[in-house]
């Protein structure tokens, strides 16, 4: 999350023909077959951007594995090769994030998220650096472990990094994990990926939060 791009592929593919009786009867089958991928799949790819190859499970496989753009290219699901636990990534368009339609502190720009355009948002000027965002519990894993992450990408010249950012995430019972990120000692010119929790998912219809804030007077990245 964060000013985030993410580190998985999306798969185009063709939309379906149309259903006929017969075929509509054997799509019941295809259906049963993806709920088996993972935990309630079929509501996640009502969001997706484009149709999902459903001929074969192979087919499907790779997709799913590859990554799967959602909510106009806002957000991105994958399921995870080995344990098929869903996987999530946020890109700035989902995020709230303070003044980012203001151009003297922020600017939206186009980048290329493996082969296919996404929107990145870049910091200018800021006093007060405050980020946003929540992912529905229900649509991850239960009985997964989680790590949830920002990415971020610093780029000289840069300056006003010496305090360290803060970061949470608030789990739907309230608990909380927090700690702070130096980002003075980032590196610079590449995106970087920091973890800051490491969660077991319980089942629940609730939301998980995560936030990077902080307070200072002046900001460029």
């Amino acid at each position: 999350m964060g000013s985030g791009w993410s580190e998985e592929q999306a798969a185009q593919s063709q939309p379906p023909p149309p259903a006929t009786g017969s075929a509509a009867s054997h799509g019941g089958a295809k259906v049963a077959e993806v709920k088996q991928l993972g935990h309630g799949l079929e509501a996640i790819l009502k969001d997706a951007d484009s149709a999902v190859d459903r001929s074969s499970m192979d087919k499907l496989h790779d997709q799913l594995h590859a990554g799967i753009f959602l909510n106009k290219r806002t957000k991105k699901y994958w399921m995870d090769k080995k344990s098929n636990s869903n996987c999530f990534m946020l890109f700035p368009r989902a995020l709230s994030i303070t003044w980012s339609e203001e151009s003297k502190y922020w600017k939206w720009k186009a980048m290329e998220e493996s082969s296919n355009p996404i929107e990145a948002i870049e910091l200018v000027n800021v006093c007060w650096l405050e980020i946003h965002g929540k992912i529905k519990a229900s649509e991850l894993s239960p009985g997964a472990w989680y790590e949830a992450a920002f990415v971020v990408m610093i780029k000289d010249p840069a300056y006003g990094w010496d305090v360290p950012v803060n970061i949470r995430l608030k789990r739907p019972d309230g608990s909380k994990q927090e700690r702070k990120e130096d980002m003075e000692e980032k590196p610079r010119g590449r995106c970087d990926y920091f973890f800051f929790a490491y969660f077991l998912l319980f089942f629940c219809s609730f939301f998980i939060h995560l936030s990077l804030f902080l307070v200072l007077y002046y900001r460029s990245l």
